[in-house]
C-alpha cells in the first residue's frame, strides 16, 4: 500500500497531456418518435393525468359533504373516478413504454376511458 506522504497532493491533480485526448465515437442510430406520435402521447398524459385530478376533486368534494352532512356526488361517481384514473394511468403508462400500434391502441384507450368518464358522471 502507497501511503499518501510519499506523493504530493499536487502530483494526484495533475493533468497530463495524454489523459486529454479524447476520441469520437460514433453516434447511435436515431430511434425517437415522429412528431405526431410524441404530440399523441403528450394529449393522453394529459388526458390521464385530468383524470387523476378530477377523481381527487371528486374525492375531495365527497368528503367535505360528508363533513358538512350535506348532499354531495354520491358513490358511483367516487367509485367510478378513482377506476378511471387508475385505469387511465396504466394505459399511459403502456402507452409511454411501448411504440408503434401497441403504443397507439394504448392512448385510444386512455382517450375512452375520459370520454366515458365524463359522459357518465358530467354530461348524461
Amino acid at each position: 500500500m502507497v501511503e499518501s506522504s510519499e506523493f504530493p497532493v499536487e502530483e494526484w491533480n495533475r493533468v497530463s497531456e495524454d489523459m486529454t485526448d479524447t476520441e469520437e465515437l460514433p453516434l447511435a442510430p436515431a430511434r425517437g418518435r415522429t412528431r405526431v406520435a410524441r404530440w399523441w402521447r403528450g394529449f393522453t398524459g394529459s388526458l390521464a393525468a385530468g383524470l387523476v385530478a378530477l377523481a381527487v376533486l371528486v374525492l375531495g368534494a365527497g368528503l367535505l359533504c360528508a363533513f358538512l352532512d350535506v348532499p354531495g356526488p354520491g358513490a358511483a361517481p367516487m367509485i367510478g373516478h378513482p377506476i378511471a384514473a387508475v385505469l387511465a394511468l396504466l394505459a399511459q403508462r403502456v402507452a409511454d413504454r411501448s411504440r408503434g400500434v401497441v403504443a397507439a391502441v394504448a392512448g385510444v384507450v386512455v382517450l375512452a376511458l375520459a370520454l366515458t368518464a365524463l359522459w357518465t358522471f358530467w354530461w348524461a
